[in-house]
């Protein structure tokens, strides 16, 4: 699952802490790879026009093509820059949200008021998760899949209650 605990050995005093992320399919050894395959496997073609006029006529756009696969890649690539971090303690409970283009978004409530919804419908996503404490409802976990968000939203009640 993108997402991992660190929680205190022995001291309950510790705060528990909670890392979320994308998943990543595509990692910097196969994106290079891709674009390796992309580039060779578009110029084959080219070969059987080496000599004519006709080979500088499609040059351009078949490096285009290449240079757009890089640009759309590339683009998903720093969409996936994202982060949350949820740090849990006896007295607060905060999260923070690195966006992809270093925006971050915080939100801190008081842990014993903290509530995890789970909206089955009527989300933006399936099995929406969100943390609602003070006045104020996160939403947490978007990016997983509605199978890992039920399975955080059971972590998560459990680490409440214990830190209750």
């Amino acid at each position: 699952m993108p997402y991992q605990w660190t929680s205190p050995d022995t001291n309950d005093d510790q705060p528990v802490r909670l890392r979320l992320w994308p998943h990543r399919s595509l990692s910097a050894r196969g994106f290079v790879w891709f674009i390796g395959g992309t580039a060779a496997l578009i110029s084959l073609p080219l070969f059987g026009l080496l000599g004519t006029p006709v080979l500088w006529g499609l040059l351009p756009f078949l490096a285009l093509a290449v240079a757009g696969m890089w640009w759309a890649l590339s683009h998903n690539t720093r969409d996936g820059d994202l982060v949350e971090d949820l740090t849990l303690t006896r007295d607060t409970t905060t999260l923070v949200r690195r966006n992809p283009r270093d925006e971050t978004q915080e939100w801190s409530a008081n842990t014993h008021w903290v509530r995890v919804v789970l909206h089955e419908d009527g989300g933006p996503v399936e099995k929406y998760l969100t943390l609602r404490g003070g006045d104020r409802e996160v939403e947490i976990g978007a990016f997983l899949t509605p199978e890992e968000r039920v399975a955080l939203r059971g972590e998560l009640m459990t680490e409440l209650v214990r830190l209750r």
